[in-house]
């Protein structure tokens, strides 16, 4: 019986790839993966309301939680990992899940998706309420592990959405918040959705937290000032970050990042107006934190 998944079908384009050479492979897949970013682009709305979600979820203090299995659990696991050092987020601000637990995301436990009742204890576990955002991806719309999560994160108030690769049916959009559906096309290997549906999966991501992270002031112009510096790479970052907006040699804006405790955006506040970090602090705490209330804009 022919699946209705979009993810499940065959790619007539590719029911020849055991016979290409490796250039036809290549050529075949990169002509395939051209389709993810126009289809991820006609989702913009509904990727707009989803940072529109988010956003308040950390206005009114609460979190983002992604849940998912398999390809689609990791992509959200490293999503969630990216936020504490590219804008200074605390850990708990984005979270990601992934059934079958740590195992998961170094070992297929694919055993672990079938079970909603996991995913209902996954939400219980991290205290879900109604200041939660809770984004469910299953890129074939069907995983019971994430379906199970999201009723239950209904159940407790929390907002929901849904990311998956194929149609929405009319109860999958009535049922949630925002419903994401890029749609890809079949896959150059039947089934394997880690390929344009994990590519597309991971743009929506990055998208959402991105706008998030912009629209709460983690970030001054398009630069990282909310960065963690923990480690060499992202010292130098901050400090050139510093001496492009402030004029300064890289040694000074060195120093004067020490003196911020390595907080870029602290060390901003102090060079700009020749203040000490307690009182960048109390001015940036006043304002929620968004740079260009405290210093406006200096890039020109």
């Amino acid at each position: 019986m022919r699946d209705f998944r979009l993810t499940e079908q065959r790619n007539p384009k590719s029911t020849r790839v055991d016979t290409l050479d490796v250039l036809g492979i290549v050529d075949l897949i990169n002509t395939e993966d051209r389709m993810v970013a126009a289809a991820v682009g006609g989702e913009r709305e509904a990727i707009a309301r989803a940072i529109e979600l988010v956003e308040e979820a950390f206005r009114a203090g609460g979190r983002l939680i992604y849940i998912g299995a398999g390809s689609s659990g990791r992509l959200g696991v490293l999503d969630a990992a990216e936020m504490p050092p590219t804008f200074g987020a605390d850990p708990e601000m984005v979270q990601g899940v992934i059934a079958g637990g740590y195992e998961a995301l170094v070992r297929s436990q694919e055993g672990a998706e079938d079970h909603p009742e996991g995913g209902a204890e996954a939400i219980d576990n991290l205290d879900v309420g109604p200041s939660d955002f809770v984004l469910g991806i299953a890129t074939s719309g069907s995983t019971p592990y994430v379906h199970g999560a999201l009723s239950r994160a209904r159940e407790v108030g929390a907002s929901t959405g849904f990311l998956l690769c194929t149609s929405p049916s009319a109860a999958l959009l009535s049922e949630h918040d925002v419903v994401i559906a890029p749609l890809v096309g079949a896959e150059v290997i039947t089934g394997s959705t880690r390929m344009k549906a994990g590519t597309a999966t991971k743009l929506v991501l990055n998208t959402i937290t991105t706008g998030a992270m912009v629209r709460i002031g983690k970030v001054y112009g398009n630069l990282m000032v909310d960065l963690q510096v923990t480690c060499e790479k992202l010292r130098d970052r901050g400090e050139r970050i510093l001496s492009e907006l402030l004029s300064l040699d890289q040694p000074v804006a060195a120093a004067l990042l020490d003196r911020a405790d390595g907080h870029v955006k602290t060390a901003l506040v102090m060079g700009h107006l020749d203040v000490d970090r307690e009182e960048a602090c109390r001015r940036l705490d006043a304002v929620d934190g968004i740079v260009t209330r405290v210093i406006g804009d200096l890039s020109g």
